[in-house]
């Protein structure tokens, strides 16, 4: 699958991991801007001490 991606990339393998990289760092982005914080959310968060006597 990923063989059929970079095949369907435009320009030479500079210009195919410059969008690759812009790629990742826009999926990155929008996990820590959007979907990692609606996560949270729906997590059960309690109050958690490891070690407390």
């Amino acid at each position: 699958m990923y063989a059929a991606i970079w095949r369907l990339m435009p320009g030479p393998v500079w210009v195919r991991i410059l969008l690759v990289l812009v790629l990742l760092a826009a999926v990155l982005y929008s996990l820590a801007t959007w979907v990692f914080p609606w996560v949270d959310t729906m997590v059960n968060q309690q109050e958690v001490t490891v070690g407390a006597p």
